[in-house]
């Protein structure tokens, strides 16, 4: 495969075979029901008996099968030259972008793949700055080898794949029916080739930066894009990097397959049954907010773990201010079609009305197993470990660096929030090597972040912001060493039992141990307390008890109110607006 090959190539000549392919196998399969009715079935049934009838009978069965067969053999023909011809398109953009970057650097690429350039101007050769023309034409190179090395695997495994059929035909094998039936559905026909998806194996691999796939992206053809969103929606929706409308086509498309699956099986475990009802919700919301301002996207989409989701208000493609918001304890998938999306909505509503001159999307993102507390479990001791939000971290760290990648024009001001252990697996991101790409950070109801400072989140103190309530129980959770005093709040909360009691016990317990450290949490310093050195904005203190804890959203009157009044401020990029609290 040389570069003259695959540049100039017209893999939609492929496309015009599969769907003559397609076509000739229904017309056969049109010859087959007529013959089936017309001969076969009529002498079946038209009473004539004897050796001469068996015969003719046995005569007549074999040609319907031989049709049959040819039906199958000719059908399966159509999804080998498509999925061949993608392979091409996706080798073909890859190659086309290498080389125009090529020329506009003013490389000088040889038919065969080899590149050179001219060697640097003395300016270059003392300027610190100056590209490394070397190392850009190794990876230029190294790119347009790689687009030839899949074109030319694609045409031999597609090669090998026809010439199958043709092996078929000559030895009449295609005509067998019980080698069509052996042969009836795509995963036996791969076991049978033994070949892999050449259109998965096109596109970026799991390494690459949701930058590269954003550029590869725009480089396909838009029909080409189309396709892979219909004929691959799980592996385009949830990729980082995909602009947002391409994601929401294809998300909606898996979330049908998604409940189309769970509905269809009898053996659902207690967490596919969650999922199952999570991803209804969903659709349920999708729909209600069909036509309706701002639009609903569906960024993310998935069945791993608990069930994976994420919803926007509004195009974080285009907006000016984008906020991306991570629940907390005990979130479950269908609180993604109901309350953390209620939320996402009014946080969406409240950025709007204090800007309406700028653009807001609003996201609530579910990318992670949240810890389940709900009575005595295993799932209720994740609470108080890391590993999850480490996990989503990570998780999250790619999806926002996926809105930076696909968003058009001018940088957009994006604000990281979480919520409960939520604002502790976004304080694990923005601790991850790279960081997070927030220009404000949001925490509430936060148990600690697993940082000392706020500028160890990777922004300014300044921009670090946080509402805790005096009533909020887990904004009170206390340090490892001050564990102690959980003993003796234990008993007073089981008395309240549950998640509740839990935590309402071990602040009891706190106050009354005492501790070294007034202003040390569970996971780290207290993001409320002067030593961390964040922002605090008002919020209400709210009742007593474990309601304090989801109250940062409440859209009451007075003080009750300034908790998503400030939260829309500092979304919307008004942060000198926002009404400020003392620190602990």
């Amino acid at each position: 495969m040389d570069i003259p090959t695959l540049r100039d190539a017209d893999p939609q000549r492929l496309f015009g075979a599969a769907d003559a392919y397609q076509a000739l196998a229904e017309a056969i399969a049109d010859d087959g029901r007529q013959w089936r009715a017309g001969v076969d079935d009529r002498v079946r049934n038209s009473g004539w008996t004897g050796d001469a009838a068996d015969g003719a009978r046995q005569s007549l069965s074999r040609t319907t099968g031989k049709l049959a067969a040819a039906q199958l053999e000719l059908a399966r023909i159509a999804p080998v030259l498509r999925e061949g011809a993608e392979a091409f398109v996706l080798a073909q953009a890859d190659l086309r972008r290498a080389l125009q970057e090529a020329q506009a650097g003013g490389y000088q690429v040889s038919d065969d793949g080899g590149i050179s350039w001219p060697p640097p101007s003395a300016a270059e050769r003392h300027d610190p700055d100056a590209p490394d023309r070397a190392r850009q034409g190794t990876d230029l190179r190294d790119r347009i080898g790689e687009a030839l090395s899949k074109a030319a695997h694609a045409d031999q495994v597609t090669a090998e794949r026809l010439r199958q059929y043709t092996t078929d035909a000559r030895t009449g094998a295609g005509l067998d029916p019980g080698t069509a039936a052996m042969r009836l559905n795509s995963t036996l026909l791969r076991a049978f080739t033994g070949s892999e998806d050449l259109v998965l194996a096109g596109m970026p691999d799991q390494n690459a930066s949701p930058t590269e796939v954003n550029s590869w992206w725009k480089s396909l053809p838009a029909d080409e894009q189309q396709r892979l969103i219909s004929q691959h929606p799980g592996e385009i929706g949830n990729r980082n990097g995909i602009p947002t409308p391409a994601r929401d086509q294809a998300n909606r498309i898996r979330l049908d397959q998604l409940v189309n699956d769970l509905s269809s099986r009898q053996d659902l475990s207690e967490w596919d049954k969650k999922k199952l009802e999570g991803f209804r919700a969903i659709q349920g919301r999708l729909k209600d907010d069909q036509g309706k301002q701002p639009p609903a996207y569906l960024l993310v989409i998935g069945d791993q773990g608990q069930g994976r989701a994420a919803v926007a208000y509004g195009n974080p493609d285009t907006a000016d201010d984008v906020v991306a918001y991570v629940p907390g304890l005990n979130t479950e998938i269908k609180n993604m079609g109901g309350g953390d999306a209620n939320r996402a909505r009014d946080l969406w509503q409240s950025a709007h009305d204090i800007d309406p001159s700028r653009s807001t999307a609003s996201i609530a993102w579910l990318g992670y197993d949240a810890p389940q507390a709900k009575g005595l479990s295993p799932d209720a001791l994740a609470v108080a470990g890391d590993e999850r939000a480490k996990q989503g971290g990570e998780a999250y760290q790619g999806f926002l660096q996926g809105l930076r990648a696909s968003h058009e024009g001018q940088p957009a001001h994006l604000t990281a929030l979480g919520h409960s252990y939520g604002s502790f697996t976004v304080g694990q991101a923005a601790q991850r090597p790279g960081g997070i790409p927030a220009d404000d950070i949001i925490l509430v109801g936060s148990p600690g972040t697993g940082a000392q400072k706020a500028g160890q989140l990777g922004v300014d103190g300044s921009h670090v912001w946080v509402g805790a309530a005096e009533h909020d129980p887990v904004s009170h959770l206390p340090s490892h060493a001050e564990a102690k005093g959980i003993g003796i709040g234990a008993g007073i909360g089981g008395l309240v039992g549950g998640v509740p009691g839990a935590v309402l016990g071990g602040f009891i317990g706190d106050k009354i141990a005492g501790h070294g450290d007034p202003h040390e949490l569970w996971f780290g310093q207290d993001p409320a307390s002067s030593e961390f050195g964040a922002r605090r904005f008002d919020v209400a203190d709210g009742p007593l008890g474990f309601q304090s804890h989801s109250d940062y959203w409440n859209q009451g009157d007075g003080r009750d109110g300034h908790s998503l009044r400030n939260m829309g401020m500092i979304v919307s990029g008004h942060g000198d607006r926002v009404i400020g609290q003392d620190r602990r």
